[in-house]
């Protein structure tokens, strides 16, 4: 039997909404946005009610009130946020030391070897979930495979408040389903850019060599290339310590106009806003990041006295951006935040084991 992980993504649902609703009996059942208001912000989280009417993280507040002419703002508040994530923590603690937390709200947990001796990852995920709602008061779901992609993929199929597990012999076949879109590292520009070409799902992408791949995506391509096939191998880091949030692109021509520039660029930054609503991260220094089509790279930064909200962020970019003039043309933008407000935290080093087992 070939040997094999047991990974499992734990991601809470909705999870700064549902605090809310729980601390706030009166917006139980209530459309709710956390962050932004009516005329102006950003959305950091939505309650399901409010994903109904097509509210989401990272909307304007603006159009999120558009969207849903009832819907209820709610300042944030991250502290609060904090504190539930750690008692969630600690539950995971109970059954592994191996935890890598993505955000407050999700972690990975490789349970191969684990704490309380149950073969089953499957079985383990819902004994998890079961404490959180007991202890916690508030519903996760999860995804169980044998790499962190699968994990992470797995946890949205049965959400809300269900779990889903992909086994190895299923694998391949489900990526092969799998909308091009849902794909770990393809965000909507490089999706976009896939469809263009035909590739519409993990069966169209499978067709397309490797070569043609980095061609096409850089490095990006080799990573595509296996996640399609199954292949992810990077390992639960239980010691992972966040130092910033980017986000970039490589573009499949290099583009030599600031009009493509700035189109580009508005993509990229709306792609980093949604990894800080998710995340609840905040930074002080926004780093914009350039790769010319020599591949020479070169980065330009500002730092500032409080933490950078997202408008601040593309302004300071758009400022970095015109700091001196660029080299022509450009082969790659990132938009990053650095200096962030979490605290380092000294967690557990564990060695990670693969060990053989019949069940998932």
């Amino acid at each position: 039997m070939e040997n094999v992980r047991k990974i499992i993504h734990v991601d809470m649902d909705a999870f700064y909404a549902s605090v809310e609703q729980m601390d706030n009996p009166d917006l139980r059942g209530k459309p709710l946005a956390v962050g932004g208001n009516r005329e102006r912000g950003v959305v950091a989280a939505a309650s399901y009610e409010a994903r109904k009417y097509g509210v989401r993280s990272a909307m304007s507040g603006k159009m999120a009130a558009l969207k849903c002419p009832h819907l209820i703002f709610v300042p944030p508040r991250f502290d609060r946020y904090k504190e539930i994530s750690n008692q969630i923590r600690e539950i995971f603690y109970a059954y592994t030391d191996l935890v890598e937390p993505l955000a407050l709200d999700e972690a990975f947990l490789d349970v191969t070897e684990n704490k309380v001796n149950n073969p089953s990852a499957t079985r383990i995920a819902l004994e998890i979930r079961k404490r959180i709602k007991e202890e916690v008061g508030l519903n996760a779901s999860a995804g169980i495979s044998y790499n962190k992609f699968l994990a992470k993929t797995a946890s949205d199929i049965n959400k809300p408040n269900g779990q889903a597990v992909i086994l190895p012999k299923d694998a391949e076949a489900f990526l092969e389903k799998l909308p091009i879109e849902r794909f770990f590292g393809i965000g909507k520009v490089t999706a976009d850019k896939m469809k263009e070409l035909g590739i519409h799902n993990g069966f169209d992408l499978k067709q397309f060599s490797l070569q043609y791949l980095t061609k096409r995506f850089g490095k990006s391509g080799l990573h595509f290339y296996n996640i399609v096939r199954g292949i992810h191998l990077s390992e639960v880091q239980p010691n992972r310590i966040r130092k910033s949030l980017s986000a970039e692109n490589t573009f499949e021509t290099d583009l030599a106009k600031m009009e493509e520039w700035l189109i580009e660029l508005e993509e990229i930054f709306e792609e980093l806003k949604r990894r800080i609503s998710r995340s609840g991260i905040k930074g002080r220094t926004v780093t914009l990041k350039i790769k010319y089509h020599d591949f020479t790279v070169q980065t330009r930064s500002k730092t500032f006295e409080q933490f950078t909200e997202p408008e601040k962020i593309w302004e300071t970019t758009l400022e970095l951006l015109n700091q001196e003039d660029l080299k022509s043309p450009v082969r790659l933008f990132g938009i990053g935040i650095s200096n962030l407000n979490v605290e380092e935290e000294s967690l557990y080093v564990g060695k990670q084991l693969w060990i053989e087992f019949g069940e998932f």
